[in-house]
């Protein structure tokens, strides 16, 4: 358990926590960035924190340091409604960081060999719901490859704050629904990034996902709709750890891939079909 503690406090600086929320310009009022609960019908909300993303009727896909660090997800809600969760599928190649990084880390406030480790995970799982949802449409996964440039919307409802100060260290990880706008700044083979530039260089409602989002929608605009980019994953930041507390002007938002994974989305859910099948009784 104090390895967990632990993990929690370094996924403030890396890993929007078990999630995160959008942190926003000091120079725009909070009402804008505000939206209404219907906004994203598709935004599933993990117990406490956290959020996925309904991508088929029955299935949410999600970071997977989320469903990790939540050790038992009975149920998600979805639009409102919770829904009962069946299975939780995790990469095979998602990795937690050892308990001696995390100490040095914590030590010496220097997280470049964290930042590293983080990069060769596959921070991504799949949940199974017991019934399709049949009230909400899943979001379309975005399966080009030119995300560098683009602008992206964030949706959350983690912690908030101003991006000349960060999130309040002991926020509340869930609050009111937020979007913001970023542009994508660089693409790495299993992360899209940006950072949060100051009010000078932002674009309009320019935000970072913050404490509480973690697994939260990254949305490209293509072909006429919003379609699933990325998730929200772990935060960069050049600054001391020790003191760090939160997404901040210069930080760096690193999100899951999609277009990286649609294979294993697609041969999970396909699985997952399969055996259902199977287990269906002869007419």
């Amino acid at each position: 358990m104090k390895h967990m503690k632990e993990y929690l406090f370094l996924v403030v600086f890396a890993l929007s926590s078990t999630a995160s929320a959008i942190v926003i310009r000091d120079d725009t009022e909070d009402e804008k960035y505000q939206v209404p609960a219907s906004a994203l019908p598709a935004l599933a909300d993990f117990p406490g924190e956290g959020h996925g993303v309904l991508i088929s009727p029955q299935w949410v896909v999600t970071a997977a340091h989320v469903a990790c660090m939540q050790h038992h997800v009975p149920e998600i809600v979805i639009n409102g409604l919770s829904r009962e969760v069946e299975s939780v599928v995790v990469h095979s190649g998602y990795k937690t960081p050892p308990q001696a990084l995390i100490k040095e880390t914590l030590a010496s406030g220097d997280g470049s060999e964290l930042r590293a480790f983080l990069a060769s995970s596959d921070d991504i799982a799949l949940v199974k719901l017991k019934a399709p949802v049949s009230d909400v449409k899943p979001i379309s996964l975005y399966r080009g490859r030119d995300e560098i440039g683009s602008t992206v919307k964030l949706i959350g409802k983690g912690a908030t704050g101003s991006g000349s100060d960060g999130p309040e260290p002991h926020a509340p990880h869930r609050t009111s629904l937020r979007r913001a706008f970023n542009v994508i700044s660089s693409v790495d083979t299993r992360w899209i990034s940006y950072s949060f530039d100051p009010p000078e260089s932002a674009v309009q409602l320019e935000g970072m996902s913050g404490n509480g989002d973690s697994g939260g929608p990254v949305l490209i605009r293509e072909q006429g709709q919003w379609q699933l980019a990325g998730l929200v994953a772990w935060e960069t930041s050049q600054r001391d750890l020790r003191m760090y507390h939160g997404a901040r002007y210069g930080d760096g938002g690193n999100n899951v891939r999609i277009s990286h994974y649609i294979e294993w989305i697609e041969s999970t859910i396909a699985v997952g079909a399969q055996r259902q099948s199977a287990a269906l009784p002869e007419a």
